[in-house]
């Protein structure tokens, strides 16, 4: 043996070696894997062709556990695991640890079903009223259904983007510049938001649509000056209409009033135009009866009322001088008396009472005649 158990250096060492000394080698170091690996053998290298297969077998197996070990995944708390096996659907695992079958038979991809997603979109469009208008939009959605998200479609940001260039294009033009740029963004959102939403359901995109927010809505600098314009002729027309309105409420409930009173004069004028007349029909009917009992008395009585009221406000004085008698007459304070009795208002005459068995009327009379 040209082999030296004592030398600690290198056995090559010796260039004189012959080539049955580099055989022996390679059968010790045969012997020690073979003790490694709980199998003896001899030094003849009788078992070498067993022993090569036991190396082989514990290599495979070695390599089995090592990629049986690479089957194992884990799936996050906001995540949904898809199998494919050999690229079609095999089952939808839940977070945690899992284990597939490792590649190439599975694989495995993680939908991120928790978390909302943002998409923005920006576009030019025409409004009903041919104005051209930029929108700047805001999508937040979810992966409801990994399933539908990840078979249904093939690319679904760019579906996402396409169906909501198409929902927010059919609002803006169903509506006039004036709505989306004042009071109808709110409005113009939920629309965009509804139709948007169905329109993936009819996919089976299996996302949901959480918010639309509708950033900003303006014109294109190249008209903005005209469009300065037309705001605040907008704004000149509301502020006339409030003034009108103001003008309106003060002054109708105004007029209502003075028509009502003009109304209410004029019933109360009548009122007393008619209840006049009926008393002095009365009043002539009265002394129609009595002339007709006793026509003298009745027209001296008459005769003597009427001079009562024409020397009332006369300021001569009659004396009968028939007698011969001097007169003391105080002039002057029959001046003054009559001429206070003549701003007096004068006062009415009742008509004479006269007995009946019931009250006197017009209708009654012309009966009586």
């Amino acid at each position: 043996m040209a082999w030296d158990d004592g030398d600690k250096g290198n056995p090559w060492r010796d260039r004189e070696k012959s080539p049955a000394d580099l055989d022996a080698v390679v059968r010790d170091l045969q012997r020690k894997l073979a003790g490694l690996f709980g199998r003896g053998g001899r030094d003849d290298g009788t078992r070498g062709p067993s022993l090569n297969a036991g190396v082989a077998v514990t290599a495979v197996v070695l390599i089995a556990a090592v990629w049986a070990l690479t089957g194992f995944y884990t799936v996050d708390e906001a995540e949904r695991g898809i199998v494919l096996r050999f690229g079609k659907f095999h089952a939808e695992t839940q977070p945690g640890l899992r284990w597939r079958v490792p590649w190439p038979v599975d694989t495995v991809v993680k939908i991120n079903t928790g978390a909302t997603e943002r998409w923005s979109y920006t576009g030019s469009m025409l409004t009903r009223d041919e104005n051209i208008v930029i929108v700047d939009l805001v999508v937040q959605y979810r992966r409801t259904d990994p399933q539908a998200y990840l078979f249904n479609m093939r690319d679904p940001e760019s579906t996402l983007n396409d169906v909501t260039a198409s929902a927010i294009r059919e609002v803006v033009g169903r509506n006039d510049l004036d709505f989306i740029l004042t009071e109808g963004r709110a409005e113009i959102a939920q629309r965009a938001h509804e139709l948007l939403q169905s329109t993936l359901d009819a996919y089976g995109a299996g996302i949901s649509i959480q918010e639309v927010n509708l950033q900003e809505a303006q014109f294109p600098r190249e008209v903005e000056g005209a469009v300065q314009e037309a705001i605040k002729a907008r704004e000149d027309r509301q502020r006339s209409i409030l003034e009108a309105e103001t003008y309106s409420n003060r002054i109708l409930p105004e007029a209502r009033g003075q028509a009502a009173r003009i109304v209410q004069t004029a019933e109360a004028n009548r009122q007393r135009k008619i209840l006049t007349a009926e008393g002095e029909a009365d009043r002539f009917l009265l002394l129609l009866r009595e002339y007709e009992k006793a026509p003298r008395v009745t027209q001296e009585r008459l005769y003597l009322e009427t001079l009562e009221q024409i020397l009332r406000s006369s300021t001569k004085v009659l004396v009968d001088t028939d007698g011969g008698n001097l007169l003391y007459l105080p002039l002057d304070q029959l001046t003054r008396q009559r001429s206070d009795a003549a701003a007096e208002p004068v006062p009415v005459v009742p008509p004479p009472t006269v007995p009946s068995a019931g009250p006197s009327s017009r209708s009654r009379e012309r009966a009586q005649r």
